[in-house]
């Protein structure tokens, strides 16, 4: 029991660091960076009052299990920005390794469970991981709206590549939220 119990608090205390990543995207009120804990804690935020989004055979219980694990490889892998200029086989084999060791740290069924969640939420091909996936995608560009345009401008992002880095991820796993965003990023960039 106690090898169990500070294995589980080697793993929270790991956990910590993911203050300190700081992430591309601003606060609503663009003050400041938005770090890397702070945007796992309003995605799942973003589930939770935005389920009635999620189809019919999603669980939230598991959707909001997803996004709290997701980001946790940034510790070691750091943020990778969707709009940013990425090797994308590098990031995966980097974060898959930040996540063998970092899942690790727990006792063996939680590691387990933990990263096959993290998997499932990678894969985006699970009902729950589509919608998850979704909701992910979808906060920052909220948060760009609010602060006049953050990391768009920083990344000189265009529709066309909103649309397909965030817009298609969001539409299949939460159509009525895209319809709704769809025009205010329209009305956003026409005017930019």
């Amino acid at each position: 029991m106690d090898d169990r119990l500070s294995a589980q608090i080697a793993f929270l205390s790991e956990a910590d660091k993911l203050k300190s990543v700081l992430r591309a995207s601003r606060l609503h009120d663009a003050s400041r960076f938005e770090n890397s804990a702070e945007h796992s804690w309003h995605v799942m935020l973003y589930a939770l009052v935005l389920a009635d989004q999620a189809g019919p055979d999603v669980r939230i219980d598991r959707v909001l299990k997803m996004p709290l694990l997701h980001d946790l490889v940034e510790i070691d892998a750091g943020d990778n920005p969707i709009h940013g200029e990425v090797d994308a086989d590098a990031m995966a084999a980097e974060e898959a390794a930040a996540a063998d060791r970092i899942f690790g740290l727990l006792p063996a069924d939680q590691a387990a469970a933990f990263r096959a969640l993290w998997e499932e939420f990678e894969a985006a091909e699970s009902a729950d991981a589509i919608f998850a996936k979704s909701i992910d995608r979808v906060q920052t560009p909220i948060g760009n709206l609010a602060n006049g345009g953050g990391s768009w401008k920083d990344y000189n992002v265009s529709y066309a590549q909103l649309e397909a880095r965030v817009g298609t991820p969001v539409k299949r796993g939460a159509p009525g939220l895209w319809s709704w965003l769809q025009p205010k990023l329209n009305t956003f960039f026409a005017e930019s």
